[in-house]
């Protein structure tokens, strides 16, 4: 197909990548099929060469619609590029900025379809006159906030040199007898945790995504494909920090929920529906007493808060009664998806604005006011614990983590539905692993819609999740930038990329950064775009550099070369992960890293800007990697490919092993002879002190590795068979950090290599420190 085939052409206005490189480097093409496909799926007619120049002519009197587009984005101190599709050679200008302060200049024709002005030397939403057309201007400042200007303006009297962090799941925390309701870890557990861990040292606290899930539909409790991005799980809520305890155990008494929430708590994995039913029993109950039961201060903060919410809150409230109503009266499976998933709903409920929904705000407003009362209890204690983790001590304090989308029939899809594309899931395409590629069955936005709209959806969204946080963790990263695409119905192979604004996106990003003071982690695992890396770093947006990941380049393995950068496999030698059905995570990280045969990269010379971490949820644990325990669950599970053998593949694990503990060995972090591969022997505080060597701005240690657990949060591909978001730990977060195996290891990872010449044979830390949960 030539580059001005009129079907060519269609699909390059349109925004697809006709051309890509695949996980190895390799250029690859869209076959005619695939685009028809996909430009068929965006209600852009292909069949024929009248129809595609039809509409490309369609797409080009849209993007001509408005003189100018809703909002502009722009670069502090750099000439300001406006379109402009009038042939005029120039336009007068006032700018009125956020503080008031007015700029007034001449815009001159410096190209075909562009004007620019002067440069402008405040960040942030301007008001922007352009003749007698308006649009917001949004100056970005040069790259976001960093860890250094978190640490700069901590109230710490003695910093630490290198910074580090403790990731955790937070339904997995406990915190003893008198953890609240109990069954799965809460906020209030969280700001425990927190306070504990900044106690040890710790600046920062990372956390899995809090986004709204189903309540109706507790099965669906996969925190990477939740309802809504810009709201949160109410199960997270600990009404006591409202209600008091007395009133809380009250409710409980009189629910005679007791028994079951004993029973819960005690569970090592937790029932998501079971305790689902129980808790929001308590808290449906103690909305109906509200306003007998809440102090009156509390009465205000929650009228308040409806207020600020505004038409989102509200929008999202109906949804979720609507959907409880009708799940309510459906019987039968036909009807129970009919009634889950808003596009199945009648039309005059298919939209925040329709007839039905709005009158729901009037006939059903109880059910909304407690749907509100939820969001707001969940709102609170999150800011609560941020507040104490900042309090305590920490620079940074908890690091929110985005989903990379949504699921398309939930709360996000419903109330934004100009901005998120319907009809297809995001994905990835066939690797070595998946040679029919990947539909993880997420919603993403449209890049259309988010320019048409002003990009108000996803600076809502940024700031939903930057409100109570000190930094941000955006997963998949690379949707910045490009997203796989695949028609709903339609094979992943028969997918294709379509092109985002990163450059207007980065801005945004940077601004908000700024403004809620937050720094910003990008995860860059999978397939990354060639230049990517290069254009999140200039904007300050930190990579992932995963241990397992970060080795020499394949030609110069071993050969010590001091020019020698080495390579991130994650971003050339692995491809994407299995997919994992809606009812769990979408996820890009690699799988374990079995391919790779290239030296451990030493961390002296890891990339600087990223942050350091073992692992993260989708892959194995330090001792569960030492063991093989990740190869055992995917043999279990029957996920080996047909040439694989799980012995093979513990064969190749036990030649990484000693891979690593060499490169640990030479680094001297590591002494005497290589530890045995059962779990309870992997040198889990040798690990940490090799970590603490790298030059990023943060390390971060998931708290699993602090107790050299074994078995990993999620393992990617399996819907059953696996206990994926499920594990609870057994630690109580106020006596974590006194445990003298976890203070050995938090003393590795923060101070390295100062005062210690144990020798490592005998890494008796590790040792003490087994899973009690395998």
């Amino acid at each position: 197909m030539s580059e001005d085939d009129p079907l060519h052409l269609l699909a390059e206005r349109a925004g697809l990548q006709v051309r890509w490189r695949d996980a190895w480097n390799q250029p690859q093409t869209l076959s005619p099929d695939a685009l028809r496909t996909v430009l068929t799926a965006l209600d852009l007619p292909c069949g024929t060469s009248g129809e595609c120049e039809a509409s490309r002519a369609r797409l080009a009197a849209d993007d001509g619609a408005h003189a100018l587009p809703p909002l502009i984005t722009a670069d502090q101190g750099r000439p300001v590029v406006v379109p402009w599709a009038h042939t005029l050679p120039e336009r007068p200008y006032r700018l009125e900025c956020e503080d008031g302060t007015m700029i007034e200049g001449i815009a001159r024709r410096t190209g075909d379809g562009t004007l620019e002005m002067a440069p402008v030397s405040q960040w942030g939403y301007h008001h922007l006159l352009l003749g007698d057309v308006e649009t917001t201007l949004a100056v970005a400042p040069p790259r976001c906030f960093s860890v250094a200007d978190a640490l700069a303006a901590s109230p710490r009297t003695v910093l630490a040199s290198k910074p580090w962090g403790l990731s955790v799941q937070l339904y997995g925390l406990r915190r003893g007898t008198d953890g609240g309701p109990g069954g799965l870890g809460d906020l209030t557990t969280l700001a425990l945790m927190a306070e504990a861990a900044a106690g040890a040292g710790a600046d920062a606290i990372a956390i899995n995504p809090l986004h709204a899930g189903f309540p109706a539909l507790p099965e669906r409790f996969s925190p990477y494909s939740p309802s809504s991005r810009i709201f949160f799980n109410p199960l997270y809520a600990d009404p006591a920090r409202v209600f008091g305890q007395a009133a809380v155990d009250h409710a409980v008494a009189a629910l005679g929920i007791g028994a079951a929430l004993a029973e819960a708590e005690r569970r090592t994995e937790i029932d998501w529906p079971a305790i689902a039913n129980v808790r929001l029993r308590l808290l449906h109950w103690l909305w109906q007493h509200h306003d007998t039961l809440l102090p009156a201060a509390q009465q205000q903060a929650f009228a308040t808060f409806r207020a600020r919410g505004g038409k989102a809150l509200l929008a999202h409230a109906t949804f979720e009664a609507i959907q409880a109503e009708r799940l309510a009266a459906a019987t039968g499976d036909d009807a129970i998806r009919d009634a889950a998933d808003w596009r199945r709903w009648p039309a005059t409920l298919r939209s925040p604005e329709g007839a039905a929904a709005m009158a729901m705000a009037t006939t059903a407003a109880d059910a909304v006011g407690y749907h509100a009362f939820l969001q707001w209890l969940a709102a609170d204690g999150l800011a609560d614990a941020q507040q104490r983790a900042r309090a305590a001590g920490m620079a940074i304090g908890v690091i929110a983590d985005l989903a990379v989308g949504t699921d398309p029939g939930g709360s996000h899809a419903w109330t934004r539905q100009a901005e998120i594309l319907n009809g297809f899931h995001a994905g990835a395409p066939p690797d070595l692993y998946n040679p029919l590629g990947q539909d993880w069955g997420v919603a993403v936005f449209s890049p259309r819609g988010l320019r048409r709209n002003g990009y108000a959806a996803f600076v809502e969204m940024l700031r939903a999740n930057l409100a109570h946080a000190g930094g941000l963790r955006i997963d998949h990263v690379l949707g910045l930038a490009r997203m796989w695409l695949v028609p709903e119905g339609a094979p992943a192979s028969a997918g294709a990329y379509l092109t985002y604004p990163l450059d207007d996106l980065l801005r945004l990003v940077a601004i908000e950064s700024w403004r809620h003071r937050a720094i910003i982690i990008g995860e860059n695992l999978g397939t990354v775009p060639e230049t990517l890396d290069t254009a999140l770093a200039a904007r300050g947006v930190l990579g992932i550099d995963v241990l397992w990941f970060v080795r020499e380049a394949e030609d110069k393995a071993g050969a010590g070369a001091e020019d020698d950068k080495g390579v991130d496999a994650r971003a050339d030698a692995l491809p994407d992960v299995p997919p994992s059905p809606p009812a769990q995570a979408p996820s890009e990280s690699p799988v374990a890293a079995e391919p790779i045969s290239a030296a451990f990269l030493p961390p002296e010379r890891w990339p600087a800007l990223a942050v350091a971490t073992t692992t993260t949820h989708d892959l194995p644990t330090i001792a569960g990697w030492w063991a093989g325990r990740d190869i055992a669950w995917r043999a279990r599970l029957h996920q080996l490919a047909a040439d694989e053998t799980e012995a093979g593949l513990m064969a190749l694990r036990a030649a990484e092993r000693s891979a690593l503990w060499q490169a640990m060995r030479d680094g001297g972090v590591a002494h005497g002879a290589e530890p045995s591969a059962e779990a309870e022997a992997a040198p889990v505080e040798t690990v940490l002190r090799w970590l603490h060597r790298a030059p990023c701005p943060l390390r971060l240690v998931p708290v699993e590795d602090l107790l050299a657990l074994r078995e990993q949060p999620n393992l990617p591909g399996t819907v059953s068979g696996h206990p994926n978001w499920q594990r609870r730990l057994d630690a109580d977060p106020r006596d974590l950090f006194t445990r003298p195996e976890v203070a050995r290891r938090v003393t590795a990872l923060r101070d390295g290599d100062e005062g210690d010449d144990r020798d490592d044979a005998d890494d008796g830390n590790d040792r003490a420190g087994g899973d009690r949960d395998a």
